[in-house]
Order: C-alpha cells, then sequence, then structure tokens
C-alpha cells in the first residue's frame, strides 16, 4: 500500500539502440493516477501479555508449525485493514528475542513473530513510542526495529542512532506523500540513555510541532501524529490530551490524531476541520479472567482523507468498526458489526458491546460531526456510555 520516497536515475539501455525487424515497440506502463481521496485506517495497541503468547504458541502447533502465529487471532479485521490505502498500527512493547523469555506486567517483550502478523495483515506503518518502549533498554529497541524492517513494517517512534531518529517517517501512498510520527507520555521511570534522547520520543509540544515542520519540509502532504497518552482505564479524555489536542491540531503541520494506551476506548472529536481520536483501545489484549469487560474493547477508524486544494488534504468522513476481544474458547477478534448481525449464541452479547462501545466514540459528540459507527445506521446516540 505504500512505497518508499526515493530518487530512481533512468539510465539508458545496453546495446546500438537498433531492434530486431517484427518486435514490437516497447511501451512504458501507466503511471497509476493520482487520487484525490486516500483511506487511512488504524488500529490500537499490540499489547501482548503473557496469555497471548501461550495463544500464539498454541496456534502455531495446531497448524503444525513452530514459534508463535498471531495471525489467527488478528484474522477477523484483515478485510478492513487491507481495503485501506494506509494502514497504521502501534507496537507498545519491545519484541523479544527469539527464544524468549517472553515477560508480562511490569516489564513487557513479545515474540517477533507479532512482526510477522502485523504486517500480513496488511499494516504499512507503526507507531513505536510508548511507557514500555525502554523495558529492554537499547537492546529491546534495536532488536524490535530490526525485525520491522524485516517484514517490511515502517516505523517512527524510537531510533537505534541519532541520525536515524532525525528523519521523519515519510512515505508514498499511492502518489501522495504522507509521514507520521510517534510520541509518549512516560517510560515508566526507565531513563534514557546519557546523551541518546533521541533513543524514544517523549511528549514535548515544541518537539512534535518541530518534526511536523520537518516533514512537511521533507514533502508531507498529510501529517499523523499517533500519541501514547492520557489515563489508564478512563473512557473519557482527561485534561492533558483536551489541551494538547487543540494545540497540535491548531498548527497547519498536523492533520490528524491517533490516540493510544488508556486500555479502554475513548472519544473522537471535531477540532475545528481537524479530527482527534483519543484512545483506540488494545488491538491486542488478554488481560486475567475477571478483568472488567471494557478492556478488551477497540475500535478500528478508517479516516478518508479528500485533497481540498493542491497538496492540501483534509479528513471528510471518519468510519468507526468497533473490535472485541473474546478470549474463549480461544483468543480471537471480533468484528462486532459483522458478529452482531450474524446470529449464533452471542449475537445479543456483542450487540449489546457494540452499543458500549459507539457510545465511548461518541462521549464528544463526534457523530453530529458526522462520525459513523459500522453498523448501518445514518448515525448513532450521543448519550456517554454506560
Amino acid at each position: 500500500m505504500i512505497g518508499s520516497i526515493a530518487v530512481i536515475l533512468l539510465l539508458p539501455a545496453c546495446g546500438d539502440g537498433t531492434r530486431e525487424a517484427g518486435t514490437a515497440e516497447p511501451t512504458a506502463s501507466p503511471t497509476p493516477a493520482r487520487p484525490t481521496r486516500l483511506t487511512v485506517a488504524a488500529a490500537g495497541d499490540l499489547f501482548v501479555q503473557p496469555a497471548l503468547v501461550a495463544q500464539a504458541k498454541a496456534d502455531a502447533r495446531a497448524a503444525g508449525e513452530s514459534g508463535y502465529d498471531f495471525g489467527q487471532i488478528m484474522a477477523a479485521i484483515v478485510p478492513p485493514i487491507q481495503a485501506a490505502d494506509l494502514a497504521v498500527c502501534h507496537v507498545e512493547q519491545p519484541l523479544g528475542p527469539e527464544q524468549g523469555p517472553f515477560t508480562g506486567f511490569p516489564i513487557f517483550n513479545s515474540p517477533v513473530e507479532l512482526a510477522d502478523a502485523a504486517a500480513a495483515t496488511g499494516f504499512d506503518t507503526c507507531s513505536t513510542a510508548s511507557n514500555h518502549t525502554l523495558d529492554y533498554g537499547a537492546e529491546g529497541v534495536a532488536r524490535t526495529l530490526d525485525h520491522l524492517d524485516r517484514v517490511g513494517l515502517r516505523h517512527t517512534g524510537s531510533a537505534r542512532s541519532a541520525r536515524e531518529s532525525s528523519m521523519p517517517n515519510v512515505f508514498d501512498v499511492r502518489g501522495v506523500t504522507v509521514a507520521q510520527l510517534s510520541y509518549t507520555f512516560s517510560f515508566n521511570g526507565i531513563d534514557r540513555p546519557p546523551g541518546q534522547a533521541w533513543i524514544a520520543n517523549l511528549i514535548d509540544p515544541k518537539a512534535i510541532l518541530a518534526e511536523a515542520k520537518r516533514a512537511r519540509a521533507a514533502g508531507a502532504e498529510i501529517v499523523i501524529a499517533s500519541l501514547h497518552w492520557g489515563t489508564e482505564y478512563m473512557n473519557e479524555a482527561d485534561i492533558g490530551q483536551l489541551g494538547l489536542a487543540k494545540k497540535l491540531l491548531a498548527s497547519p503541520d498536523i492533520d490528524l490524531i491517533i490516540g493510544m494506551h488508556a486500555h479502554v476506548v475513548q472519544p473522537f472529536e471535531k477540532i475545528g476541520d481537524k479530527w482527534v481520536a483519543y484512545g483506540l483501545g488494545n488491538l491486542l489484549v488478554r488481560f486475567q479472567d475477571g478483568s472488567p469487560e471494557n478492556t478488551a474493547d477497540s475500535v478500528l477508524p478508517t479516516f478518508t482523507f479528500t485533497e481540498v486544494a493542491p497538496r492540501s488534504w483534509k479528513v471528510t468522513a471518519v468510519e468507526v468498526r468497533p473490535i472485541f476481544m473474546d478470549y474463549y474458547p480461544a483468543v480471537r477478534l471480533v468484528d462486532l458489526t459483522t458478529a452482531k448481525n450474524g446470529g449464533g449464541d452471542r449475537a445479543d452479547d456483542y450487540a449489546r458491546i457494540h452499543r458500549r462501545i459507539a457510545g465511548y466514540v461518541n462521549m464528544r459528540g463526534a457523530a453530529t460531526d458526522g462520525l459513523r459507527v459500522t453498523d448501518g445506521l445514518a448515525a448513532v446516540a450521543t448519550a456517554p456510555a454506560r
């Protein structure tokens, strides 16, 4: 779905310039038309606890494979992710050594096969700045980025060198130049190595705006900021999120904010003519049994950008797909839009969860500004969830 920004040198072919009699004149492949609309799908935290590692191992064994298979867990979201022109993910914790060990609270890592599954699902670019980025220090950062490189996933938010950190994540999407930024509010008390503040991005409005400006200078027509922020387990956006969103979206250099971290779904809001998704919830998650049900909620929004003037883009439509992580009989993502209408023993349950998530999304009146939840209705209720 995306391509690198690169300079291509066209060299003359070898030979004397003549053709054999009867051969056709070579023709250049037609250049695809540059779009005037672009869709961007986004997903919440890839947050892997030991119980989820166990499921991935069991799925691999059942398929006669070694290692860990996260693909079956994520299968339900493949169609909407692959339908988008650009798909954005968030890798919350470092990838561990290939043979483990794999750890959970309070220091997290996950099998490297998580990168393979994210790429196979259809994601194109991932944010990596989170409160767990430094759980395994510089080694964990390097290993994570090495494996994202291995599977062809672009990344931003952490870096292996000062030079890498200084280069905005700018890339081509069907002829449109897009950039993704990534910042986090904390590293859970772990200090960045002395003289290496570049290893991971800490939220600082001036730094975010400066990078956005560098991305524009590098040709970005659309700039997306992925922010790891907010108060854990609180569906409402907190005062820090509200203030920072207004400050960043007031800049001409940032077009959209995508939020992670809270472990629950938070509202969407239109500020001026731009959008912020305060919290998408955890895409991958396996909390212990007895945890609040809404910690298994997430959303998969698709933002439609339209070119409103040459090289100037605005979000003109927002569609949100509610997602739920079922733990039994196996850990699997459920697309609630299809599941609630598909009959079966849990259809009523899925409909109830769908309504709950729609309520969270609309806690700040997003439906009145045109946001749609994928349930076949023109709009959904704006009353807060209960």
